[in-house]
């Protein structure tokens, strides 16, 4: 490149960060922006996505999910020139995908990215790239830089098959955290069992995260997160109407949801009942049907929190009053995880992340064991506006 082409790189979380070093290494003109105004890396930083974008030849997104995607180029929209591409690296679902791709023509590329953030670094992603094949001729120099390209038919097949890929993924964490179970059941020395895992068709995934699951001091970071992993299972699902044993397998998980995937595999095993209660307050979201509230809590519990600036403290009754029976408008983009589960004899903990459309919602709950059942005997809640 003679006269490198100047990228506006928005979102520099792990892989926004690694994607934005290895283009600035190679020559690449790259701004970066992002939302949390913290960064590290080899190249110009800026605090106002409209000035990265207002020179940039490229808009390269590498952000959590689609709402995020939609947010900041509804922001920037009008600062893009007529002949800028947007790259669009970020996992979404094949809907939303689909209408970006409607909302911004032949200046989209989809392009989500198959590795994590050591591949990034090194140029060896794997990039399944929609476009039209004079605008992918025009990108293949960025998209070469990190990787191989792979181009596919639509911006929707390209979303689809990246959640196809996770789901192996997260297939085989689940896979590894049943060898994982059953080896400690059966008493034997953890690293032993590695090395011998190592040699079969886990082996890859050992190899990269034996650290983690040594639990070794490390000054590793997390490549790919438990929480990333379940929201893509849990848009994978939505798009299949499928459920997915991986999906379910992850939200039960009891790891925060910023731990590394191989966290997964190390996490205890939660006791089932625990979980009855939080699943059936999931689905009273996801129907918007009451009974499954009436189901979830003891009939004395409290649901409390902060809303419209002022304290609440409903009863169950006037809690699901709020509900009409019927799913929320935005359901299917929608997504619920369950973060943390901490028991205590008859007494548990557990935490919730739920996105709802603009909203995201952090619920902590206080549960209890009563004639062997166990119920939510309180929440309390912290909306992120």
């Amino acid at each position: 490149m003679t006269t490198p082409h100047t990228i506006a790189a928005l979102g520099l979380g792990r892989m926004g960060s690694a994607i934005a070093t290895r283009l600035a290494a190679q020559g690449w003109n790259v701004v970066g922006w992002t939302r949390s105004g913290r960064a590290a890396g080899t190249f110009t930083m800026t605090g106002d996505p409209n000035e990265a974008v207002a020179q940039a030849d490229f808009v390269l997104l590498a952000l959590f999910d689609g709402p995020a995607c939609r947010q900041v180029l509804d922001a920037v929209r009008d600062s893009l020139r007529t002949d800028t591409i947007v790259l669009n690296t970020s996992t979404v679902a094949p809907a939303e995908a689909a209408g970006l791709a409607r909302q911004f023509g032949q200046s989209y590329v989809h392009a989500p990215v198959l590795g994590s953030v050591p591949a990034a670094a090194a140029g060896a992603l794997q990039i399944l790239a929609a476009a039209d094949q004079d605008v992918l001729r025009r990108v293949r120099p960025a998209l070469e830089t990190l990787g191989t390209v792979r181009r596919v038919d639509d911006a929707s097949t390209a979303a689809a098959l990246k959640l196809i890929a996770n789901n192996s993924l997260a297939g085989a964490v689940l896979a590894l955290r049943d060898a994982l179970r059953q080896a400690d059941a059966l008493g034997l020395p953890r690293a032993h069992v590695l090395d011998v895992l190592e040699l079969g068709q886990l082996g890859g995934l050992v190899a990269r995260k034996r650290h983690f699951l040594l639990d070794e001091p490390t000054d590793a970071m997390a490549e790919f997160t438990i929480g990333a992993l379940a929201k893509d299972m849990a848009l994978l699902a939505a798009a299949s109407d499928i459920p997915l044993r991986s999906a379910a397998g992850l939200a039960d998980i009891p790891a925060a949801s910023e731990a590394d995937i191989a966290v997964a595999a190390t996490a205890p095993a939660v006791e089932k009942a625990v979980l009855r209660p939080l699943h059936a307050y999931i689905r009273g979201h996801a129907t918007g049907d009451s009974t499954h509230f009436r189901e979830a809590f003891l009939p004395t519990a409290h649901i409390e929190g902060i809303r419209d600036g002022a304290f609440v403290s409903w009863r169950l009754d006037e809690y699901c009053t709020l509900f009409q029976g019927r799913p929320a408008p935005d359901e299917p983009t929608r997504t619920r995880r369950i973060d943390a589960i901490d028991v205590h004899g008859t007494v548990a903990t557990a935490t919730m992340t739920l996105s709802h459309g603009a909203d995201t919602f952090t619920d902590t709950f206080l549960l209890v064991r009563t004639d062997e059942r166990w119920r939510i005997a309180n929440k309390a809640y912290h909306r992120h506006p």
